[in-house]
């Protein structure tokens, strides 16, 4: 019995093995810089308090509105990725809460 194959079976396992030479992927194409951590750590952090102030909003069906309004404004900017622009949208984001906070609490 030969120890070396010869012929298409010794090169097709040649080929699929091939999988173990690619660098694994992962999630994110690039590492984040720095800014664009914190940035996003901040994003994240709006999220959390927006999601969670709508608590506060009685009406069971306009709470549930409202959480899918913000989702939908959060993921419709998703693929934003200059730092820039992300602070803009923050301080935008944040304002309009804060006004909506101001509304919910007089009800």
């Amino acid at each position: 019995m030969p120890l070396i194959r010869s012929g298409p079976s010794f090169t097709s396992a040649i080929a699929i093995r091939g999988y173990a030479t690619h660098p694994p992927k992962g999630r994110l194409d690039a590492a984040l810089s720095l800014d664009h951590f914190l940035l996003r750590s901040r994003v994240l952090s709006l999220y959390r308090r927006v999601i969670r102030g709508t608590r506060r909003i009685a009406d069971p069906a306009t709470r549930t509105e409202t959480r899918k309004f913000v989702r939908a404004e959060f993921e419709r900017q998703r693929r934003v990725t200059d730092p820039t622009h992300i602070r803009y949208l923050l301080s935008i984001g944040k304002t309009e809460w804060e006004n909506m906070e101001r509304y919910i609490d007089g009800m």
